[in-house]
């Protein structure tokens, strides 16, 4: 795959921020394949493949899988997607360190990174909203204490990433409190300028 025609957008913010519901709405919008890890991992671990059993246990304490098992698992996705303008990143990278790696340090591939974009959202909207989805999807994966040690992991290891990109001018902020509607109308209007 020639990743050098391809837009790819990271999308940063804490668990239960909206990244999810935004990546569906921007991949419709600008034909672009939404990565999720977070789904990637769970349809690996409903198939019981060897890599979702190893992440099943990992991600059930609410750790964070490693680098290169997230990565390649990553590839395995790209891999199959064919006729995109370029890729939604959902829960990758997740660290400074997996930033690095995927532009080429110390890891064999390059996923150029072109935009990032920040859903800014309050500790006590996202506990809220992740007992709320947690009740409707019935997914064990967010019981309370998997909640909070969600949130000191992305507040210790994710977060980091907003400055990481501010310093490489790739940045941008979304308040993700406003309506649905309203945080993808001004991502979009971002994203066009861009893309102009």
């Amino acid at each position: 795959m020639n990743n050098q025609r391809l837009f790819n957008i990271v999308l940063l913010g804490a668990p239960g921020s909206g990244k999810g519901t935004q990546a569906l709405l921007l991949k419709e919008r600008f034909q672009l394949a939404h990565a999720s890890t977070g789904d990637l991992y769970r349809k690996e671990i409903a198939e019981e493949s060897e890599l979702g059993l190893k992440a099943k246990a990992i991600i059930n304490c609410g750790d964070l899988c490693p680098d290169a098992l997230t990565l390649d698992m990553l590839f395995k996705f790209y891999s199959t997607c064919q006729n995109i303008k370029g890729f939604l990143l959902d829960g990758v990278p997740r660290t400074i360190k997996q930033a690095e790696m995927m532009e080429g340090i110390g890891y064999p591939n390059v996923i150029p990174v072109h935009l990032a974009i920040f859903l800014e959202v309050d500790e006590d909207e996202v506990v809220e909203r992740l007992a709320n989805r947690a009740i409707e999807l019935k997914r064990t994966d967010d019981t309370p204490e998997v909640i909070r040690q969600r949130i000191v992991n992305y507040d210790n290891q994710t977060k980091p990433l907003v400055d990481y990109y501010q310093k490489q001018n790739k940045l941008i902020t979304i308040n993700g409190l406003q309506h649905i509607e309203k945080v993808f109308a001004d991502i979009c209007k971002k994203i066009d300028k861009l893309l102009l």
